[in-house]
């Protein structure tokens, strides 16, 4: 079977659904299945990011990022 004739099937099967639960839970299903190699690029690319900030020295010791945190927090 084809993808055209699964799509097909499966927008004949969702218009026949009735169930929310059943459809929410076919929604929640084809977003988490678009989303991941988004966000797995997205994590990736902060975690490369990171090592290369620890690599040039661009990091805070803990009292910097304390009083970074204490000034963004009003504190």
């Amino acid at each position: 079977m084809g993808a055209i004739n699964i799509k097909e099937e499966i927008r004949s099967l969702i218009e026949k659904e009735n169930d929310h639960h059943v459809l929410e839970l076919i929604k929640n299903l084809l977003t988490k299945s678009s989303l991941e190699p988004i966000l797995k690029e997205k994590l990736t690319s902060r975690a490369l990011n990171a090592e290369k900030n620890i690599r040039e020295g661009e990091i805070y010791t803990r009292e910097e990022l304390e009083k970074k945190l204490e000034n963004s927090l009003g504190i």
